[in-house]
């Protein structure tokens, strides 16, 4: 099923982040956990981990890229299997 991952809020007062690094590429395979790409804010700069196994379909905002908390960052398909 295809699935809007939209960036989460990670320190108390974000509103916003600039994706930093993307560790995959469009159709590439990830597991729950792995790094799918990297944010940087005004107070924290981390990775943010696949929540569950999946593939990656496409990426809103590119590397460099600003966006707000509750903003589509990617889509991914959380059971390709059954595609």
């Amino acid at each position: 099923m295809k699935v809007n991952l939209k960036l989460s809020r990670v320190g108390m007062n974000m509103e916003s982040a600039t994706i930093s690094q993307w560790h995959k590429s469009p159709g590439q395979r990830f597991t729950k956990g792995e790094a799918l790409y990297d944010i940087e804010s005004e107070k924290v700069t981390m990775e943010i981990e696949a929540p569950c196994d999946g593939v990656l379909l496409s990426i809103a905002v590119a590397a460099g890229g600003d966006v707000n908390v509750g903003d589509t960052v990617c889509t991914i398909d959380n059971n390709p299997a059954a595609s």
